[in-house]
């Protein structure tokens, strides 16, 4: 018998196959064609993205229902930077069985660790409420610190202002931003490129302390990069319990840029 709740969630999360979690994508268009972000593989320069049709949710909570279970909790990216969570809860309303949408005010691990949160429940017998309340609570606690390049992709892409953006072009700084309140935020005036990742590794320490806590560093298109910073944070981290190496995919990729990267934490 499967779990009486299912957990959904959508391709930004950038979680390997977890039992129990069903993956909805969201679009990359490329010259006229839209591709489910899983099978895009093309340049990512001047590609654009979008969210599930509504339909599509409906789709999969309708396979789900007929596959027994009862309850679904439905968990995705920010509804401040997509509007998944608005075509989510659309397909909700008329699903049949009861859906609890869950935004995570995040995107990248920091979707993904609510996700994984919500399966745990889930796997345990946990009812709808309490799947729903892990993946909310797990989304409150983490944190996700990131460095890019240059903002001008995420300004054309709507996703930082014109003000922020002038805030990492002036004097060559370099872009340290976090996520607060769903949205991608200027964190800190860094010099550097250098200075910035390790700016950005000393927040996460700080941020961990000596607690136990589960981390994701991530990367677009930087695995040295990304696997040495991984590699200092396994010496600073006391309590640290689970490293995870992501590279995020097409979706975010096309907002972020190449050389993007980002530490996500959680706590254990």
């Amino acid at each position: 018998m499967p779990p009486s709740v299912a957990v959904v969630t959508d391709s930004t999360a950038y979680l390997p196959a977890v039992e129990g979690v069903t993956v909805v994508p969201l679009s990359v268009l490329a010259g006229g064609t839209a591709h489910d972000e899983p099978d895009f593989t093309g340049d990512l320069a001047t590609v654009t993205t979008s969210q599930p049709s509504p339909e599509r949710f409906a789709t999969c909570y309708r396979a789900l229902a007929t596959a027994g279970h009862t309850a679904i909790v439905s968990i995705h990216l920010s509804a401040e930077l997509s509007g998944t969570v608005g075509a989510a809860e659309l397909a909700a309303a008329s699903a049949g069985l009861p859906v609890e949408v869950v935004d995570s005010r995040s995107l990248a691990m920091g979707l993904g660790y609510p996700v994984l949160a919500a399966a745990r429940a889930a796997a345990q017998g946990a009812p709808l409420a309490t799947v729903a309340e892990a993946a909310r609570a797990s989304a409150a606690a983490t944190r996700t610190f990131f460095y890019v390049d240059t903002l001008d992709q995420l300004h054309r892409s709507g996703r930082v202002s014109a003000a922020a953006t002038l805030f990492g072009s002036a004097l060559m700084i370099k872009p340290l931003l976090h996520i607060k309140d769903g949205t991608i935020q200027p964190l800190e005036k860094v010099r550097t490129a250098t200075r910035a990742v390790a700016r950005m590794e000393d927040l996460a320490v700080e941020a961990a302390s000596s607690s136990p806590v589960d981390l994701a560093v991530q990367h677009l298109a930087a695995p040295d990069r990304a696997q040495a910073l991984a590699e200092r944070l396994r010496k600073r981290l006391p309590g640290l319990r689970e490293l995870t190496l992501v590279e995020v995919g097409a979706v975010v990729g096309a907002h972020v840029g190449p050389g993007m990267l980002g530490i996500t934490l959680t706590p254990a």
